[in-house]
């Protein structure tokens, strides 16, 4: 196989599809890109077990074939010379880069060593239409409450439901929930649960207002961004009922500046820092709310102005939780709306409602 190729492009191809590579794996190949010269262009693909990103790219083809080579290793080598014209052949044991009046040997594996992740064609499979913009949006709202561990696995994922055409997002981690939806393009139906994972790396690719199709056939999804396309697993299971959990009514709810809760929990999160629960105390009465943070370090209590409907409350909470919900939203001020210092408590805008968040809170004897 030998090609010509504009090092920026190679780069920026490189780059994006080793995103897929296995980081820690027992099978060299799963680290891999695997790069098939053919027609007037190159395929890059990677596939780590989960999740395969491919792109395709324009080059001079000199001679057709693929191989497969270290994906990290190669991109930041191709990365270093991207100001060049890159010249690349191979033989049985690695590949041959030139550029410029020099060049250099990388080993390389057997292409046909590469794992294929099953039928990727999207011909008669079930699909709904979102825009780029509006997918992108929903995706950051809630992929940060998915669980990080493996304790349960379908956690690790978001719900996506498409149904009367809105789109519904909901993660949660077992401490927290994250709830929000979109407009869809289409009245298709589907529900599935997708990799967090994988919903940042397609968000990543977004940045227009296009419609996007996303199609998905048992148990594998698949998006398709200009020459990009994704394909990932999809998690098989029950996924909670967000309704099972989820409060019908509150005694007491509070209106308050965003902005000023973020400042106020920021500040006591300083002398938190490193404390497992990162505990944050919020006293709700009359007019105001107290925040309070105690660790060895010292003690913050600021008060935050704001307009209490009910009963007056205090509540402990993590305080990150709270941060990472304040932040995802975007009105100048925020309803947080509680019931018993034990109970969940939610988080969301005042005015626009696609956006609602649970939180857990954390019993006071608890607090150490």
């Amino acid at each position: 196989m030998k090609f010509v190729c504009d090092g920026t492009v190679l780069s920026d191809a490189a780059f994006t599809v080793c995103k897929a590579c296995a980081v820690k794996t027992t099978n060299p190949i799963l680290e891999c890109v695997k790069i098939h010269a053919e027609n007037d262009g190159l395929t890059l693909t990677a596939y780590d077990g989960e999740i395969s990103i491919e792109k395709k790219i324009k080059a001079e083809i000199l001679e057709e074939g693929e191989f497969c080579v270290n994906g990290k290793t190669f991109a930041d080598f191709v990365g270093k010379i991207s100001a060049f014209e890159v010249i690349i052949y191979s033989d049985e044991k690695g590949i041959t880069i030139k550029y410029g009046d020099s060049e250099s040997y990388m080993q390389s594996l057997s292409a046909e060593d590469f794992p294929r992740l099953g039928d990727r064609s999207t011909e008669g499979k079930n699909y709904f239409e979102v825009k780029e913009n509006e997918l992108k949006t929903l995706i950051s709202k809630v992929v940060f409450c998915c669980l990080t561990d493996d304790s349960r696995p379908i956690l690790k994922g978001a719900l996506l439901e498409a149904k009367n055409g809105v789109l519904t997002a909901t993660a949660l981690d077992g401490f927290r929930m994250a709830c929000s939806y979109c407009d869809t393009l289409s009245s298709g139906e589907m529900k599935i649960v997708c990799p967090a994972r994988t919903l940042t790396e397609i968000a990543r690719m977004l940045e227009g207002d296009e419609g996007l199709k996303i199609y998905a056939d048992k148990n594998l999804l698949s998006v398709a961004v200009k020459d990009t396309v994704i394909t990932s697993r999809l998690y098989a299971g029950e996924f909670v009922k967000k309704e099972n959990i989820y409060p019908i009514d509150f005694t007491t709810r509070v209106v308050a500046k965003r902005a000023e809760l973020i400042d106020s929990v920021e500040r006591a999160s300083v002398l938190i820092r490193g404390d497992k629960n990162n505990l944050v105390i919020l006293d709700v009465k009359n007019d105001k709310i107290v925040i309070n943070a105690n660790s060895d370090m010292g003690k913050v209590e600021e008060t935050v102005v704001a307009e209490l409907e009910g009963k007056e409350i205090k509540i402990a909470m993590n305080g990150k939780f709270l941060l990472d919900a304040l932040k995802a939203l975007e009105e100048e001020q925020v309803l947080l709306s509680f019931n018993m210092p034990i109970s969940p408590f939610t988080v969301e805008n005042v005015e626009d409602k696609r956006s609602q968040y649970l939180i857990v809170p954390i019993r006071m004897s608890a607090q150490v």
